[in-house]
């Protein structure tokens, strides 16, 4: 029985994607690289495609974290600090649950990311909800990236 790990999205088979690893023992996160070559404009955002996707049992997430070699070098950070890869994102209908970084230029030289660089980190991580919590009785994830609470 699975519990958790990396997939390949549908489509992107054939186009060289290599699924996380950690590097080491001791690492906590598996590095995530760059599906394609993007362009991350100074002082902008850009949207980097993984090709991959995670899953996990329902009370755990995929925390995602900015490496830190490009925030030194590059002055690139997550646009929202912290990605979160919820349980129920794997295999939505809207985009499977395909993984971006969302990669924001702090800096005054727009940075190329080319694919197979590794952009992120990503820590699997069991949470604890609140006594009584009734979110998702009845609910289903209804579309993709930044779908949670959507009408």
């Amino acid at each position: 029985m699975k519990c958790r790990g990396f997939e390949i999205v549908s489509g992107w088979e054939a186009r060289g994607i290599r699924l996380p690893v950690r590097k080491t023992a001791s690492s906590a996160g598996y590095d995530l690289e760059a599906g394609a070559d993007v362009l991350v404009p100074a002082g902008k955002m850009a949207m980097v495609p993984t090709g991959i996707k995670a899953y996990m049992n329902s009370d755990e997430v995929l925390y995602l974290f900015v490496r830190s070699s490009l925030a030194a070098r590059h002055h690139i950070v997550l646009a929202n600090g912290t990605g979160v890869i919820d349980a129920d994102y794997y295999g939505n209908e809207e985009n499977e649950g395909h993984i971006f970084i969302a990669l924001q230029n702090g800096g005054e030289e727009d940075v190329l990311v080319r694919k197979g660089d590794r952009i992120a980190q990503g820590v699997f991580q069991a949470y604890l909800t609140v006594d009584d919590d009734r979110a998702g009785i009845g609910a289903v994830r209804q579309g993709g990236f930044g779908s949670t609470g959507r009408a």
